[in-house]
C-alpha cells in the first residue's frame, strides 16, 4: 500500500514484444470476456442484441486502453484519461441501462479474463510484473466507471430538479392535466392516490439538499412526492395519502420554521391544483391562528382563509356548511341563530325558541351531524357563523 499522500511510482513498461502481442490479440480477448459474461451473469444474456454490441465495444476499448497503459508504464494521471475514454466507446444511455453493481460484475469478468490470458503473452521474466500492472489498471478502470456513474446522477439530479420545479410551478398556476401528467410522467411519478399537497416554508440552502431531505424522510414513510421550491415555499405533492394531515407529519423535517398547511386529498394528479391552491391560501392566511397545529389542513383555516380573501373558502362555508343547513332544515338555521345570540347557553336558546333544552341539544347534534362542525368547539362554532353570513349575503347554494 503507498503512503498517505505520496504520488505512486510509474512502473517500468513493458517489452515491446509483449504489448505487441497483447495489441494482436486485443479482440480475441474483448471476445472471450463477452462469452465470460454471457456464461456468468444471467442478466447480460437477458440484455438486447444492441446493449450487448454496446458491452463489446467497450470490452474492446478497455483492451486498447489497457495496452495504452502498460506502454505508459501505469501511471496514475496517465491513465485517468484513458480509463475515462474506455467508457465513452458506448453511448451514455448505456449508464441507464446497466447499473453501477451491475458494471462492476463486468469489469470482474473482463479482469478475471485478463488476468487468465494476457500472461501468457508477457516475455521471460514480465509475468508478475504483467499480472502486477493488469490488477493497478483494474483499479483504474473501477474508479473510472464510478466518476461515469457519479456524472450521470448528478446530471440526472440536476434535470429532475428542473422538472419538478416546472411541474410545481404548473401545478400552482393550474395548468391542464395533460402538462402536469406528462411531466410527472418523466419524472417516473406513480400516480398513488389519493394525493395531497403540502406548502411550507423552505428551511432553506441548497435546493438539491432540501428536497434530497423530503425524499429520504417519503422513503421511509412508503410515500410517493414530488417536491419543489418555489420562492421562499416548499411545495410538496405526496401520493397515497390517505390520511394527509398524517402524511405531511411524516415529511415534517424537511420543511422549514412556521405552519405547514395540507389540501385536501384528491383522486389523482390531475386534480392536484385543487389540492394545491387550498394548501397556499391556507400557508397565506395560517398566521391568523397563531395557535394552530402543524402541519394543519387547509380546510381547519376556512374562516382565515375568507378574511384574507379567498373565494375557494367563501365558496365552500357558503355550500358545505349554510347550504347543507338550508337543505336539512328541521329549524338547524333559526337554532343556530338563538344559540349564538344566546352566547352559547342552551336554556336561554331554549327559551328564545319556546322549546325544550334537550330539543336544542339535538337540533346542535345534527349540526355537527349535517356539517361536521360543532357548535359547542371555539374553532367550529367560528366557522358556522361565518357560513351563516356569508350564506344570508350571498344565498346562492
Amino acid at each position: 500500500m503507498e503512503a498517505a499522500g505520496r504520488p505512486e511510482t510509474p512502473a517500468r513498461p513493458l517489452a515491446p514484444g509483449t504489448l505487441r502481442r497483447i495489441e494482436r490479440h486485443a479482440g480475441a480477448l474483448a471476445s472471450a470476456a463477452v462469452a465470460r459474461m454471457d456464461e456468468t451473469l444471467p442478466w447480460f444474456r437477458a440484455l438486447p442484441a444492441d446493449q450487448r454490441s454496446w458491452v463489446m465495444l467497450v470490452a474492446q476499448a478497455g483492451v486498447r486502453s489497457l495496452v495504452e497503459w502498460l506502454r505508459s508504464g501505469g501511471t496514475v494521471a496517465a491513465s485517468t484519461e484513458i480509463s475515462d475514454e474506455v467508457f465513452a466507446a458506448a453511448p451514455r444511455t448505456l449508464a441507464r441501462v446497466i447499473t453501477l453493481t451491475h458494471t462492476v460484475q463486468l469489469i470482474k469478468v473482463t479482469i478475471d479474463v485478463a488476468e487468465t490470458e494476457v500472461p501468457g503473452f508477457a516475455e521471460p521474466g514480465e509475468q508478475e510484473a504483467l499480472i502486477q500492472a493488469i490488477l493497478r489498471f483494474s483499479r483504474e478502470i473501477a474508479f473510472s466507471a464510478a466518476r461515469v456513474y457519479a456524472r450521470a446522477a448528478e446530471s440526472r439530479g440536476a434535470w429532475d430538479a428542473r422538472l419538478q420545479a416546472l411541474l410545481v410551478d404548473a401545478l400552482l398556476r393550474g395548468d391542464s392535466s395533460d402538462v402536469l401528467a406528462s411531466r410527472a410522467a418523466a419524472l417516473g411519478w406513480a400516480d398513488a392516490p389519493p394525493v395531497a399537497v403540502a406548502v411550507g416554508r423552505s428551511p432553506g440552502g441548497d435546493i438539491a439538499a432540501v428536497l434530497h431531505a423530503v425524499y429520504r424522510a417519503a422513503r421511509r414513510a412508503r410515500l410517493e412526492v414530488i417536491a419543489g421550491v418555489h420562492g421562499d415555499r416548499l411545495v410538496v405533492v405526496i401520493g397515497g395519502a390517505v390520511e394527509p394531515v398524517a402524511a405531511a407529519a411524516a415529511l415534517s423535517g424537511g420543511f422549514g420554521e412556521g405552519p405547514v398547511v395540507v389540501g385536501p386529498a384528491v383522486p389523482s394528479l390531475d386534480q392536484a391544483t385543487e389540492s394545491a391552491r387550498a394548501a397556499l391560501a391556507g400557508f397565506r392566511a395560517a398566521p391568523a391562528w397563531p395557535g394552530a397545529p402543524s402541519p394543519v389542513a387547509a380546510d381547519d383555516l376556512l374562516p382565515e382563509r375568507v378574511l384574507s380573501g379567498d373565494m375557494d373558502a367563501r365558496r365552500k362555508l357558503r355550500h358545505d356548511v349554510f347550504g347543507a343547513l338550508t337543505r336539512a332544515g328541521s329549524g338547524l338555521l333559526e337554532t343556530l341563530d338563538a344559540f349564538f345570540a344566546s352566547g352559547g347557553v342552551l336554556e336561554s336558546a331554549a327559551r328564545e325558541l319556546y322549546v325544550h333544552p334537550n330539543t336544542v341539544r339535538y337540533r346542535l347534534r345534527r349540526v355537527a351531524e349535517v356539517t361536521s362542525l360543532s357548535p359547542l368547539d371555539g374553532r367550529d362554532a367560528l366557522a358556522l357563523r361565518m357560513a351563516l353570513t356569508i350564506g344570508r349575503l350571498d344565498p346562492a347554494t
